[in-house]
């Protein structure tokens, strides 16, 4: 695969998404937890995405239960939890492996395409964050203590460049 425009994944509602619908736009992939000590970034990813929706960012948002057990909750409750704490109105989706034998498809392209920290290609725990440009090709991956306000000059980046 190429770029991200390849995959679908589920909405928390559980239709499917192809991931092509959100081609030409800057995308901040996410995957994220309810019970994590990182679960407050939440309110910095929605405030990237209230800065910079308008100009073509989307943040996706994908729920992940493989580090601690700290994502526990079922769709309803992972969204009811999202907007009532951090007023999240980007998209979120069901719930996936990002790590090991089960690991979306989409995971399993990223932590090809980037690798982390030492060259580790495995996702290490929640609130990873891959940075992809316009067309689909991955830009830069976060550590997750890479706070979202931290990202915004690489966001500013590729915004000003139309091509990226």
């Amino acid at each position: 695969m190429s770029n991200v425009y390849q995959f679908e994944a589920n909405s928390l509602a559980g239709q499917p998404v192809p991931l092509s619908q959100f081609r030409g736009k800057v995308l901040l992939i996410v995957n994220t937890a309810s019970e994590c000590g990182f679960t407050p970034q939440y309110a910095g990813l929605q405030a990237l995405h209230d800065a910079y929706a308008a100009r073509g960012l989307e943040v996706l948002g994908f729920p992940c239960n493989q580090f601690g057990k700290q994502e526990p909750g079922d769709a309803q409750q992972i969204g009811q939890f999202c907007e009532a704490r951090f007023g999240v109105t980007f998209p979120m989706f069901a719930k996936i492996d990002v790590k090991g034998a089960d690991a979306h498809p989409l995971y399993q392209w990223l932590t090809s395409e980037k690798r982390g920290v030492l060259g580790t290609q495995a996702i290490k725990w929640n609130f990873t964050k891959f940075l992809l440009r316009r067309d689909g090709t991955v830009y830069k991956r976060y550590a997750p203590m890479t706070k979202p306000e931290e990202i915004r000059a690489d966001i500013e980046t590729l915004m000003a460049d139309p091509a990226a």
